[in-house]
């Protein structure tokens, strides 16, 4: 197998001129690279939590929320000494949690296992939650170095391009492929410059629609656009079906006017953050008695959904809620009915308060349409 495989990555770069083209992306990226506030500093802690939140999330969406996750958590000692909690406060709206929480996990091992500083070898920084191939390659190169590649959707894209490459990137031994041929052509002089490079002429270059081929600084080396196929690559399987879920949302209110918080379950979607009380329901015409059965079978609360305040819908990966929103008559607790559990993760939280809770960007947006009234929820 290992024969075929390298047999393969020769096929595929045969006579490419490799110091020709580290030249000349090496050259663009020098004079053109982008102004970001994690390319001020090569400390490994800063650049992991900077490729941390940029999976799946735009540089302009990340900007703000890093400058501020820093200040606040500006170490390796800072961030591990902080409750999880906190941590997702500062990530929320970002999304895709399950970063922050294996991120926070990862780091408080750094601390503990070695001293702080953010491991420098691929076994041991392969070990730590969350770290996958590309973010370890980041690191590696990026901070100290070293000639590890570091291969995402945009490498990818670029590679697939370059070297003409008509494999399904949504497969894992593409992108094993990918890394390999990295490997044999990354600037050992700058892998640091290099991997960053890709990413940038993937970001602002070779696009995944109507690449910007008379600007790209290595148009010369590219056997696609020599082919003029540079459109239908990558070649990329259709995403799986998204699931729709209809739920429908509590807000009670107390006689006290705090409001009614759920923290959910420890593991899984959103896991630990906090949200008003839903429930998924399949009959749209009994939307309310379902909810009103959810409330009172799982927490004791006896509360009556009246008007539906507000509609909208929020899209995960794989999953799509759209969410109703019921203001509900609030008629007292029961303490004999309702999960034991389910109860010790509620709160009555007055709506000045809310902004100390992490919440869903789906959720946070009910917290924000409740401050002004609900006006123009429902379209």
């Amino acid at each position: 197998m290992a024969k075929k495989q390298q047999e393969r990555q020769q096929e595929i770069i045969g006579s490419f001129h490799i110091k020709d083209f580290q030249d000349d992306l090496l050259y663009w990226f020098e004079r053109q690279q982008r102004t970001l506030p994690w390319r001020q500093s090569r400390d490994a802690y800063r650049v992991w939590v900077s490729e941390i939140m940029l999976q799946q999330t735009r540089v302009e969406t990340v900007i703000p929320y890093y400058e501020r996750f820093m200040e606040r958590f500006p170490s390796v000692e800072k961030l591990a000494e902080a409750e999880l909690e906190e941590v997702y406060k500062y990530w929320e709206g970002l999304g895709y949690y399950s970063r922050a929480r294996n991120l926070h996990a990862a780091v408080k091992e750094v601390q503990e296992k070695y001293g702080g500083t953010v491991p420098n070898t691929p076994e041991e920084i392969h070990g730590l939650k969350g770290v996958g191939p590309y973010t370890a390659g980041a690191i590696l190169s990026i901070a100290y170095g070293l000639p590890e590649p570091a291969v995402d959707g945009n490498v990818m894209r670029v590679l697939s391009r370059i070297f003409r490459v008509e494999d399904d990137i949504t497969k894992v031994s593409t992108r094993k492929l990918f890394e390999a041929i990295v490997r044999r052509i990354i600037a050992h002089r700058n892998p640091s410059f290099f991997n960053q490079a890709l990413m940038e002429l993937g970001a602002l270059i070779c696009i995944p629609r109507s690449p910007r081929c008379d600007a790209c600084p290595v148009a010369a080396h590219c056997r696609a656009r020599k082919a003029g196929v540079q459109e239908t690559l990558p070649v990329k399987k259709k995403a799986k079906k998204v699931r729709v879920e209809e739920r429908a949302v509590a807000l009670v209110q107390r006689e006290d006017g705090r409001w009614l918080l759920h923290k959910r379950p420890e593991s899984g979607l959103l896991a630990n953050l906090w949200e008003f009380p839903n429930v998924e329901y399949t009959e749209a015409e009994n939307a309310r008695e379902w909810l009103s059965v959810h409330m009172y079978e799982t927490f004791g609360i006896k509360c009556i959904p009246q008007d539906l305040v507000m509609e909208h819908s929020h899209v995960f990966s794989h999953l799509q809620w759209n969410l109703y929103t019921y203001l509900c008559g609030y008629e007292g607790q029961e303490e004999r009915r309702g999960s034991a559990i389910a109860k010790e993760r509620v709160m009555w939280v007055a709506i000045e308060e809310m902004d100390a809770y992490p919440f869903s960007v789906s959720h946070k947006k009910i917290v924000d349409a409740l401050r002004e009234g609900f006006q123009q929820s429902l379209l």
